[in-house]
């Protein structure tokens, strides 16, 4: 088995036709001239130990060191043995919160694209985990199944925003049962569930749905994104906010981080809850939650072992360019005695 890694360095050995062409040229433009100085037995004897072979034989050596130098950058690779590779790690499943108090600019830019630019650097720091994504409001629906496409799973996320649901609300009920369907292996002690929110205007009764999924060995990690302060929901078109969102009594709506709802649900179901407020720090607590739990074999393949074999080729290029080098133009005996080009009758 083998492997070409650099195939486009191929194209250097075009020059040999031309180096050979050339040659070819300058041979026949020098019998040509030397025609006009002075006839063949003449030439002979003030030239005696002119040789044609040895040109010939210098224009090979240079040929074969550029075939050879152009060998070492094409990089060849010999697989010697066959490996197996084994990818392992542990499911992880986003659901994120994309109702209108996401819209808050308590935290900037605002709580929905704090939440996005938290889980993509959570993405970011994954190994070999598979990924899923789940967009919640009013309810919830599979955003992303559960994959080890790190790029689609960034641009499913960064598509989704508030209009992405009709009904308003924080269904957190309907995304943890949503997020069991994403594992279909009963025995897995790896599958974890991270509910990115605000905690705000959930339905009850979420405490028995998360320790239903603690049942099924699902860990729940919560994070908060806003502030226990709050602020407004602004209603905004083309990017400039023209009110804020009102309830019935004709008052400004004011948003705040429910941490206490968050807590409960991670406190079910044997997780833990962390403050979204600073990426770095959620990156190293999310981190350690992941390298702290069982891994699972996800696929097993075997490879080839390929060794690059360039360094052979560089040793060969170097030695037939000194030969190249060393050879001289003059005649030599045993190249006199071979008249290879019927140089001597």
């Amino acid at each position: 088995m083998y492997l070409l890694e650099e195939k486009s360095y191929f194209w250097l050995l075009l020059t040999i036709p031309v180096i050979i062409f050339l040659f070819a040229l300058l041979i026949f433009w020098k019998k040509r001239t030397q025609k006009k100085f002075a006839d063949k037995e003449l030439l002979e004897k003030l030239s005696p130990e002119r040789s044609i072979s040895k040109s010939v034989f210098k224009v090979i050596l240079l040929c074969l060191a550029i075939a050879s130098f152009t060998m070492a950058l094409v990089n060849p690779k010999f697989g010697t043995k066959m490996e197996t590779i084994k990818r392992e790690g542990v499911d992880v499943v986003f659901a994120v919160d994309v109702s209108k108090s996401m819209l808050a600019e308590d935290i900037a830019p605002n709580r929905l694209e704090k939440a996005k630019q938290l889980v993509t650097q959570i993405i970011n720091s994954l190994a070999s985990d598979r990924v899923g994504i789940i967009a919640y409001a009013g309810s919830a629906f599979p955003q992303l199944p559960i994959t080890t496409d790190y790029g689609a799973a960034k641009m499913f996320l960064q598509s989704m925003n508030t209009d992405m649901v009709s009904s308003q609300g924080t269904a957190i009920k309907e995304a943890i049962e949503l997020a069991t369907t994403y594992f279909n292996d009963e025995d897995q002690t790896n599958r974890v569930l991270f509910l990115i929110s605000d905690g705000e205007d959930h339905q009850g009764n979420i405490e028995e749905i998360a320790r239903q999924a603690a049942r099924e060995g699902i860990r729940i990690v919560t994070i908060g994104v806003g502030t226990p302060k709050g602020g407004p929901i602004p209603v905004k078109r083309n990017g400039i906010i023209q009110s804020y969102k009102k309830d019935n009594n004709g008052e400004t709506v004011i948003t705040r981080l429910d941490e206490k709802t968050l807590q409960e649900i991670a406190s079910e179901a044997n997780g833990q809850y962390i403050s979204g407020a600073v990426t770095g720090e959620v990156i190293d607590e999310v981190t350690q939650i992941l390298q702290n739990m069982d891994k699972k074999e996800f696929e097993s393949q075997q490879i080839a072992d390929y060794k690059s074999q360039f360094q052979w080729f560089v040793a060969l290029g170097l030695l037939f360019l000194l030969l190249d080098i060393m050879l001289l133009e003059r005649q030599t005996s045993w190249l006199k005695r071979l008249n290879l080009f019927n140089e001597h009758k």
